[in-house]
């Protein structure tokens, strides 16, 4: 039965957790961002290109901040939890183009969060570029839906101390 509960990738699903997806959900209500909870116990903000950065950009969008604002919140009241943010773009330009684009899409939101108060230290970040679409990069709606920033958040479950 304990060897069960440990098979999950180390993450638990804290009552900190479902407060701050709760939070999350009514503060991206109608955006099109999607909070889930993953099968690896992670917190999950999938954030759409029409409201995180301009074609071709890595500046976030003025209406982004306000999502990200109450995010930084609900992070920086969990302190044990650790972000991972990943980049992606639409198969639009070379990989040379896309693979440093989409890392400093995940960097540009890092850094904001930073500004508002989460601790440099608890983010990690990655780039995907073209590699992981979620839609055919067949029309301009799907190359949209390929532009994005993920974001998850885990709190990793405590290694228990034997006496």
């Amino acid at each position: 039965v304990g060897g069960a509960a440990g098979a999950v990738a180390g993450n638990v699903w804290s009552k900190r957790q479902e407060e701050q997806k709760k939070q999350m959900e009514e503060a991206t209500a109608g955006t099109g961002v999607a909070v889930t909870q993953t099968a690896d116990n992670r917190l999950k903000l999938d954030i759409p290109s029409d409201i995180s950065f301009a074609v071709g950009r890595a500046d976030i969008n003025p209406n982004f901040r306000a999502i990200l604002n109450t995010f930084a919140n609900g992070l920086v009241s969990n302190p044990s939890s650790n972000v991972t943010i990943i980049g992606h773009t639409d198969s639009t330009g070379t990989d040379a183009i896309n693979n440093p684009l989409s890392l400093n899409r995940a960097a540009s939101v890092r850094d904001y969060l930073t500004t508002r108060g989460v601790a440099l230290n608890r983010f990690t970040i990655d780039g995907r570029g073209s590699r992981e679409p979620i839609a055919a990069n067949d029309t301009a709606a799907n190359k949209a839906k390929n532009r994005r920033v993920e974001i998850y958040v885990a709190e990793p479950a405590q290694a228990s101390q034997g006496n």
